[in-house]
This record gives C-alpha cells, sequence and structure tokens, in this order.
C-alpha cells in the first residue's frame, strides 16, 4: 500500500470510519499503471458543492463539503482530504483523467474539481472512489472518467449485444478510454510507459432509464450485455464491475425507481457473474433536502457533497474488495 501526496490550491445512521495514510512509500514505476473506468451520467459526472453558499442558489452551504469537514461528529472522515495549512490534497499516485464539454479536458493528480463544472467548486464519487483504490493499490492508478448528464442505458449507452441502434454515448465512452490510453505518455509526463492494465469498471446511472416502461423492462439485461460487451473490448473476460444502486431519495422510492434498483441488483447476483460484478447499495448515502445545498435538485442527490462522498467510499471499498478476491 502506497501513496504520495502533494497540496493543491487552494437520513439514517452512518458508522464513519477515519482515514489513516501511510506515508512515505513510494510507487514501483516498473509496475503498469491500474486504469479503472467510471461511467454513467450525471451523478458519475458529479454535482456535490464544494465551497459555494450563495443564500439563493446554495441554500447558504447547507451540506458542502466545507461545512461537512466543520461538523466534529464528522471531521476524521474527511480529514485526509486537506493538509496541514488547510490545502486542498492532490494525490500523485492517483490520476484522473475527464473530458468535459463545459470545461474542457481535466487531468492530474486526484483531488476536487474533477466534474462537469468549470473551477473546483464540486465533487463526484471519483474523489473517494480514487483514495480507496490508492490507498490499497501498489502501483500508479488511473480513473477514467465517462460520463453525461441525462443518459439512459436503453438508447444512449445502448451496448451492440442489446440489438439495434448502438448508443452513441456507448461508442464514445469506448472512444475516450482509448484516447486517454493513447495520450498516456503526454498528459501524465510519470507514465514512463511502463504499460496499463484496465482493472475495473464503475457504472453509477439509471435516472433517465426509469421514466420509460420499456427501459424499466430491459434494464437488467442491458446491463448484462453493458458488462460483457466492454469485457469483450477491453478483453477483460472477468473484469471487475461495481454498480452503484439508484439510491437519490433513500429507501423510501416510487415503483419505477425501485423497479431500476431491483434490476440492478439482479444483475450481480446472477450466477454467470458472480463473484465479479458487485451491487452497491447508496440509499443510506442521502440527506434531507433542507440540509443540502440545492433543495430542488433531487435528481443529483441535492448536491450534498457528504451523499456523493459516501458513494464514492462505498463504490471504492467494493471494488477493492472485489480486486482482493481475483
Amino acid at each position: 500500500m502506497s501513496h504520495t501526496r502533494t497540496a493543491g490550491l487552494s437520513c439514517c445512521l452512518v458508522v464513519l470510519i477515519p482515514f489513516f495514510h501511510p506515508a512515505g512509500a513510494r510507487i514501483a514505476a516498473e509496475k503498469p499503471v491500474q486504469v479503472f473506468v467510471l461511467a454513467g451520467q450525471s451523478n458519475m459526472q458529479g454535482q456535490g458543492v464544494v465551497d459555494l453558499d450563495h443564500e439563493k442558489y446554495y441554500n447558504g452551504g447547507n451540506g458542502n463539503l466545507e461545512n461537512a469537514m466543520r461538523n466534529p461528529d464528522t471531521a476524521d472522515l474527511y480529514k485526509h482530504l486537506k493538509d496541514k495549512k488547510g490545502n486542498w490534497v492532490t494525490r500523485d499516485d492517483v490520476w484522473i483523467w475527464h473530458k468535459t464539454e463545459r470545461a474542457g479536458l481535466k487531468k492530474g493528480g486526484l483531488g476536487i474539481g474533477y466534474t462537469s463544472y468549470p473551477g473546483k467548486h464540486h465533487i463526484g464519487p471519483e474523489l473517494q472512489i480514487g483514495h480507496r483504490l490508492g490507498d490499497q493499490i501498489d502501483s500508479q492508478v488511473l480513473l477514467i472518467k465517462t460520463a453525461w448528464g441525462g443518459k439512459s442505458l436503453h438508447k444512449d449507452f445502448r451496448p451492440p449485444s442489446s440489438g439495434g441502434e448502438v448508443g452513441p454515448y456507448y461508442t464514445r465512452m469506448l472512444n475516450e478510454v482509448q484516447q486517454s490510453l493513447n495520450d498516456l505518455p503526454k498528459d501524465f509526463p510519470g507514465y514512463n510507459n511502463r504499460g496499463y492494465e484496465i482493472a475495473g469498471f464503475v457504472w453509477f446511472q439509471g435516472w433517465n432509464d426509469m421514466y420509460n416502461e420499456q427501459a424499466r423492462r430491459e434494464y437488467q439485461q442491458n446491463l448484462v450485455n453493458l458488462i460483457h460487451d466492454v469485457r469483450n473490448a477491453w478483453k477483460r473476460p472477468e473484469l471487475p464491475v461495481v454498480i452503484g444502486e439508484l439510491g437519490n431519495g433513500g429507501e423510501k422510492a416510487a415503483e419505477n425507481m425501485l423497479a431500476i434498483r431491483r434490476a440492478q441488483a439482479a444483475v450481480a447476483a446472477r450466477p454467470d457473474l458472480k463473484g465479479t460484478v458487485r451491487f452497491v447499495k447508496t440509499t443510506y448515502c442521502a440527506r434531507p433536502k433542507d440540509e443540502s445545498p440545492n433543495v430542488g435538485h433531487g435528481h443529483h442527490w441535492c448536491g450534498n457533497a457528504e451523499s456523493y462522498f459516501l458513494i464514492g467510499d462505498a463504490l471504492g471499498k467494493s471494488m477493492v474488495d472485489l480486486l482482493s478476491h481475483r
């Protein structure tokens, strides 16, 4: 287990476990980069508010990351995100690559701000996924985010095995992954031509599919097909896959959302995918809207940074566990 860090610029009961980071260890340069693809729609892009606190638009900062870190009940959970001087930490043993439409290509060491928004005012699941993976993997880690808002699995990400027209964002996802890998020497000077291995796939999506009856009915099979097709494309027949639950709003939800949740869980329960695919509950990560920055954005977990942090933590821990059983 190793990592190095450098300072960057400036609803239910949950058991919170603090994180401890070893210091002074160095990554073995000869090991290939371990690549993880983070895919989905707007909630994988990341909507967690870091520091915006305008009363009209951000509810006075309730539920943003800065305020979560000041809460004495949860402060230990987040203490690895800043250094002793109060600057945001950047991990140079975990790289991230995210091609956004609004802010261009974002690439560099793991830290805050790797979302579709300009600047460093938002986080997504990638932040804590990266910390969990970086703490456990003794080689360089690369996270490739391929996520776009308002996209369905039924149409936009439709995999080839589902028949019909292949989704344009399925194709775009594969193209962006390949572009990132091709550009490793240019985008990350520390790469040193050590090679790479696609080591895992994290899927966090489902909102758009729940509004279409056919999409709900076919979601399970479409997700199975997606897993098989990306495994074939990347020549990793048992690629570890983590599925994040469509958990917006907590345990209580309308039937259309529950249908997507059941389909997601059923995929991981299939005997042919046992041991290589994991379904991760996220409903416990939801926070009340009046304790969140964006009170009218239930589709985005109301912008609550704690929600996105906990989702990333759960997804990251699950991936680590899958990797340990390979």
